[in-house]
């Protein structure tokens, strides 16, 4: 899920330091950008789901439903990242605001479980220490590759933990998962951040609408991760 296309061959073109670094930006702002249109897609049909009352009827009684949404996300990432060079910009965009689409369809539910106070509480809570996390990533001189490889792993222990507790159900273990689930993504937005800028300056022209697109669905899938692990804290339950 967070694996990044590689980058184009380097063309032996070096632009000067002030080129890059323009060069750097403007992706970034492109990456953020999208990023964030993700983010209003999700959260503006998530809201709209979660005022249907037969839309949540059916996701509640037709489990198989809200599994296949999961199934076309994953369907979604694994096609963006195996052949992302080998679609146009455009249709890659596209693919990726569909995706935003269906995860507002899967993530409705929050909306009845959650108290809107709250849920607007955590956004901002996870707006700030995404942003923080982020712009840490972006000037930080520090390589941060053992730290992203040694959080790909955490990772994998975390889906291996949730997937256990789900039929375990145990409240311990529930929290564990939490808490390292806001410490895992709180690494990984430092680590894309940092991974998207150091692709940037090498990636020729015709390239930077793809690695705009794969870049704001990393950064989009650790905000939205942040957040509802945070929620797990900070919401309040509407019961």
């Amino acid at each position: 899920m967070y694996n990044q296309p590689t980058p184009p061959p380097y063309n032996g073109y070096h632009s000067s330091q002030s080129e890059a670094v323009q060069t750097t930006s403007a992706v970034m702002k492109r990456v953020y950008f999208k990023m964030f249109l993700g983010l209003l897609v999700t959260a503006f049909i998530s809201l709209f789901c979660s005022t249907s009352m037969s839309y949540m009827s059916f996701m509640a009684t037709h489990s198989w439903f809200y599994w296949g949404l999961f199934i076309a996300e994953l369907v979604i990432v694994f096609t963006l990242s195996a052949r992302l060079t080998k679609m146009s910009s455009m249709s890659a965009t596209l693919l990726f605001y569909v995706f935003a689409a269906i995860n507002g369809m899967a993530l409705a539910p929050i909306f009845i479980v959650y108290t809107a106070t709250s849920i607007a509480k955590t956004f901002f809570i996870c707006a700030g220490t995404f942003g923080a996390m982020s712009i840490y990533g972006y000037f930080t001189t520090q390589d941060l590759t053992k730290w992203g490889n040694f959080l790909i792993y955490a990772l994998f222990g975390l889906i291996i933990a949730s997937v256990v507790n789900i039929f375990t159900k145990s409240s311990g273990l529930s929290w564990i998962i939490s808490i390292a689930g806001v410490l895992i993504f709180v690494g990984l937005t430092a680590w894309d951040t940092q991974k998207i800028k150091q692709m940037a300056q090498y990636t020729p022209a015709s390239y930077v609408g793809h690695l705009a697109t794969i870049g704001a669905l990393s950064l989009y899938l650790d905000f939205i991760n942040l957040f509802l692990y945070l929620l797990r804290f900070f919401g309040n339950s509407r019961d």
